[in-house]
């Protein structure tokens, strides 16, 4: 970790005030659920960060904290079409501007083109970084063109056997129309 700054317990608004960007790599097995999303293990995948902080001024009141958090990584997904692994490339670029409270933060949001979050004493931004990449993750990871071409087999055997013979509907009827 950069400047001795801990990304899962960070004063945001010392963190800002210093200016001072926190450069990180993180392994992919520090970031739990990211991981459940991989196709098969990877113990050397690491995510390279970048988040930095700033004061922004604002009339009559204290400034505003600001952070701009950077992600990039690649990530092995289970291609949907072909059921093989497709690398799949992750960016984040995203600014936050904190608020006291909850409330400012519900009441702001519609207006806000910035997301907003709470500031809190020991914030964990690294839970952040995980979200935003989350977030970022396909819905139906897939090759643009799979190496292999796949096998579409749902259904198929019940279709390659032969159709009994099935009864007439009206045959039973026909039965009770002979005479005894």
């Amino acid at each position: 970790m950069s400047n001795n700054l801990n990304a899962r317990r960070l004063n945001m608004s010392a963190f800002a005030q210093q200016g001072v960007p926190l450069v990180e790599l993180t392994p992919l097995q520090n970031m739990e659920r990211l991981a459940q999303e991989i196709h098969g293990p990877a113990p050397d995948l690491v995510i390279n960060w970048r988040a930095s902080g700033e004061l922004r001024e604002r009339s009559g009141v204290e400034d505003d904290v600001w952070v701009r958090l950077e992600a990039k990584t690649s990530l092995p997904l289970t291609c949907q079409r072909c059921m093989g692994t497709v690398a799949t490339a992750l960016e984040v670029d995203q600014w936050y501007r904190f608020v006291a409270d909850e409330d400012i933060a519900m009441a702001e949001d519609d207006a806000s083109e910035e997301d907003l979050l709470v500031m809190t004493p020991q914030f964990d931004l690294l839970a952040v970084v995980e979200d935003e990449l989350l977030m970022a993750l396909p819905l139906v990871p897939m090759h643009e063109t799979c190496p292999v071409s796949p096998v579409f087999s749902a259904g198929e055997a019940e279709l390659a056997q032969p159709e009994e013979a099935k009864p007439h509907p009206f045959a039973a009827l026909a039965q009770l129309k002979k005479p005894k």
